[in-house]
């Protein structure tokens, strides 16, 4: 949580910096400007939505006017600040690609580093940290081009901040950058950055160099220089010393929401773990309610949208209706999953454990978020560019044209539907019980009607094959339900990944009560190392691939429902072999 505010504290300083910077217009003796300028400021600090947007608009025209881009385009990106600052992610990332569309349709190269910085917020807003990077080393890369140097060092932060913990070497490297273009290019941010390096050493663990950091701090102050880190690491020293309380009490003063980062790291470094787990536990909520409201609001934005398209398009009501039914159920699902994480805590006995698991249970769910919220997203976009083709009143398309934007819509609708079934499937077969064997099912007829349904998905390049041993009229008492979800699953997998060659389905009985079906393609293939972990969820050894990595997972559960086993053949090697035994 406080990553993401000061985050946004930093987009503010940078549209600053750059617009002092750049600006062509000087409007210091400009009452109208100042006037303009005055009244969005108020607002925007106010968060009044009703008085802030006609007061950007109005100035933004008067820039337009006065042919001032630059500063236009500045304002542009304060309207998606105040979205964000409104947890309206869905609406700040439309108002970002429109800038970066407009800038590049009328190859405004020169401004282009604002909406890619603009993006880089959203994507760590969202998670998306590996996407922030690229758009911020993007950011760097034209700044340096087009020489806003002033600008590049608080890039860098925002960079360090997000590699902080996955990488702290880079975070190194990346502030010493940033240093020294700040010594040549603007000194009176180095003191700022040197400091946040020293906040560093304490988030690690490596006090001997966050106290020489600390006493060159106070050295500077002595000097007159201030950070706006000071107030954290006044605080980090207290704790140092082992003034926990003290510290902590400072925190919840000093540092408002901010605090509830630090009061966790107090207490973990004075390894009082019960604190430590109470103060984590009550940060992870109050981040989960920030993540709810974000959640809700880019719903209804979504929610907007399906109204209107409803109204140009009855017929792809089912599919936007959809899109809210995902966005709801992921929502429900974040709160299962930290409901069911904190009833977990509950019941250890170690807190230093607890405190441990929580670290890591908010990781995982971060990571499945993102999983989710990317495999969802494509399709979605699809979905959504295909119907505005669809509703542009001037579209001029023929039959086949039409037929084929159709079949691209049924086909990521029901990638999305695949997705969300996989995901009931395994939330309602996490028991252990046995299955109920009630249907006597003909193997050949089933894996026969499979195939021809697969048939209908697969690339023009691959063929599919059965191989059966087993007589016409073989039979065995089984569930079918759970059958079909098992062979379809294996057969989707092998189309996934053998876009051309062939896939083999094979059927034999080695023993009177055994028997045994082969799913093997001469696809990509899969590690021998790599044998059990496909078996995890969401394990994805090519990320892009389409899926979210618990089709395989299912298999293997629904099968011990059944009695059966399912796994990786390593001694083959022309691709995958999967498979699958079960009794009779």
């Amino acid at each position: 949580m406080k990553i993401k505010t000061y985050l946004l504290a930093l987009a503010l300083l940078f549209l600053g910096c750059s617009s002092m910077m750049a600006q062509a217009v000087d409007y210091s003796n400009d009452k109208a400007y100042q006037t303009l300028y005055d009244a969005m400021h108020r607002t925007f600090n106010a968060g009044d939505t009703t008085k802030f947007f006609p007061a950007i608009k109005a100035l933004q025209q008067y820039l337009l006017d006065k042919k001032d881009l630059h500063g236009y385009y500045t304002q542009r990106c304060n309207e998606i600040v105040f979205q964000m600052n409104q947890k309206k992610i869905y609406e700040a990332y439309k108002l970002a690609r429109e800038l970066s569309k407009e800038l590049h349709d009328k190859n405004i190269e020169r401004e282009m580093y604002m909406a890619f910085n603009m993006l880089g917020h959203i994507n760590h807003y969202c998670g998306n940290n590996q996407e922030a990077k690229e758009n911020w080393f993007e950011v760097l890369r034209l700044q340096e081009q087009y020489g806003y140097y002033d600008s590049m060092p608080t890039i860098y932060m925002n960079i360090v901040n997000v590699a902080l913990d996955d990488s702290p070497e880079e975070a190194d490297s990346l502030l010493e950058l940033a240093k020294a273009i700040s010594l040549k290019h603007c000194p009176e941010r180095v003191f700022d950055i040197e400091t946040r390096h020293t906040l560093s050493y304490f988030y690690r663990g490596e006090m001997d160099k966050f106290r020489e950091g600390y006493e060159a701090y106070k050295k500077g102050v002595a000097e007159g220089k201030t950070s706006v880190h000071g107030r954290e690491l006044e605080i980090y020293h207290e704790s140092l010393l082992g003034n926990t309380d003290k510290a902590v009490e400072m925190a919840r003063r000093d540092l408002a929401d901010e605090g509830l980062d630090a009061i966790p790291l107090i207490y973990e470094k004075a390894g009082r773990w019960e604190e430590a787990y109470k103060a984590l536990k009550k940060e992870t909520e109050a981040s989960d309610s920030i993540e709810n409201v974000v959640l809700a609001n880019s719903m209804m934005g979504i929610g907007d949208e399906m109204r209107v398209y409803e109204a140009e398009r009855e017929v792809t009501r089912t599919w936007f209706l959809l899109m809210a039914a995902v966005i709801l159920f992921l929502t429900l699902l974040a709160a299962a999953l930290f409901y069911i994480m904190q009833s977990r805590r509950r019941h250890l006995t170690q807190l230093k454990k607890a405190y441990a698991q929580a670290l890591e249970s908010d990781k995982m769910k971060t990571a499945f978020i993102q999983n989710i919220s990317h495999e969802v997203r494509t399709p979605l976009n699809i979905i959504s560019g295909f119907s505005q083709v669809i509703a542009d009143p001037e579209l001029d398309a023929g039959i086949e044209e039409r037929r084929e934007i159709a079949q691209m819509t049924q086909k990521n609708a029901r990638l999305i539907t695949s997705l969300i079934d996989e995901m009931l499937l395994v939330s309602l077969n996490e028991s252990k019980e046995k299955a109920v064997k009630e249907n006597p099912v003909e193997i050949n007829d089933l894996i026969r009607d499979l195939l021809q349904e697969a048939e209908a998905n697969l690339s023009p390049q691959t063929k599919i094959n059965f191989e059966s041993e087993l007589p016409n009229d073989f039979t065995i008492l089984s569930n079918e339900y759970m059958l079909r979800i098992i062979i379809n699953a294996l057969i989707d997998n092998a189309e996934k990944n053998t876009p051309e060659g062939s896939i083999t389905v094979k059927a034999s009985k080695p023993s009177d009560n055994e028997i045994t079906l082969t799913v093997e393609d001469t696809g990509c293939g899969i590690p021998a190392d790599e044998a059990e972990h496909i078996f995890e969820r969401f394990v994805k050894l090519d990320t892009f691939k389409e899926g979210i990595g618990l089709g395989l997972p299912l298999c293997r559960m629904l099968l011990e429902k059944l009695g059966g086993t399912i796994n990786l053949d390593t001694t083959y090697t022309k691709g995958a072999r999967f498979i699958v035994k079960l009794t009779v």
